[in-house]
């Protein structure tokens, strides 16, 4: 697979499993219980995780998708047990608003591909999920328990997941450090400050996101929700009113 995944250990049970070779370094976690493995988004699809995942857990392995953006369920084709928000389901039955053509572009787009990968052959994902989610669900693993906790802003049925015993919080496309996406016509900046919020009220120890850098602490999940409270106020948190930049993350509506 031309070294395209990269495994961290968070703990002797959790995982992330990351795709550096790509301009946007996409992220995904493996959390395993004692009764099945919980798989936060599948990533790209370049390259098979599920030969990743089988080594590092012998349990059934159910995937969730924090949302259903390209770069995140690549690899839900090897999951036939998959969780997705209701939001979303039209987007796995042939509704997603952007052509395969243009995902195609973002998938080749300053990334170092494997020679074996053939463009011609990426699909976008389509498939019925074995639960539809739509917050509130706790996700039993054995011996771990994980909220979902619907966050809306970077798309309509994304998903933060939440797992409070760890004090772990996965947070998908709403947190990272880089430019957060909020100027699509399916984003929504309004309902991203309300998603901040809820967030930024849990007692996250540690914050893992779904994309670039992995050095990440709860505190800015306080920065980003302020942030976009003071966009409020001065009427900018709304489509096309530009990028700004708070050093290390920013914004572009």
């Amino acid at each position: 697979m031309d070294n395209w995944f990269t495994i961290d250990k968070i703990d002797d049970n959790t995982f992330a499993i990351s795709e550096y070779k790509h301009w946007e370094e996409t992220h995904c976690y493996l959390l395993n219980g004692t009764k099945r493995s919980l798989l936060i988004d599948t990533g790209l699809g370049i390259c098979n995780i599920s030969d990743i995942i089988s080594d590092l857990t012998d349990r059934p392995v159910t995937a969730v998708a924090t949302h259903i953006h390209w770069d995140h369920i690549g690899g839900h084709k090897y999951y036939p047990d998959f969780y997705v928000h209701e939001a979303e389901l039209n987007w796995l039955n042939g509704e997603f608003p952007q052509t395969l053509e243009t995902i195609k572009n973002y998938v080749v787009e300053r990334c170092e591909l494997p020679k074996s990968f053939d463009i011609d052959e990426y699909a976008f994902f389509q498939g019925k999920p074995s639960k539809v989610l739509y917050g509130g669900e706790q996700i039993e693993l054995g011996g771990r328990t994980v909220e979902v906790i619907h966050t809306p802003g970077h798309s309509p049925g994304h998903m933060c997941f939440y797992e409070k015993e760890a004090g772990y919080l996965f947070t998908g496309d709403l947190v990272y450090k880089g430019v957060l996406t909020a100027w699509f016509p399916s984003t929504d900046p309004a309902a991203y400050l309300e998603s901040l919020e809820a967030v930024s009220a849990l007692a996250a120890d540690r914050v893992f996101p779904a994309h670039h850098s992995l050095d990440i602490a709860p505190e800015i999940l306080i920065r980003m929700r302020d942030a976009f409270k003071e966009l409020k106020s001065a009427s900018n948190l709304r489509h096309g009113s530009g990028i700004f930049d708070y050093g290390d993350w920013a914004v572009r509506l």
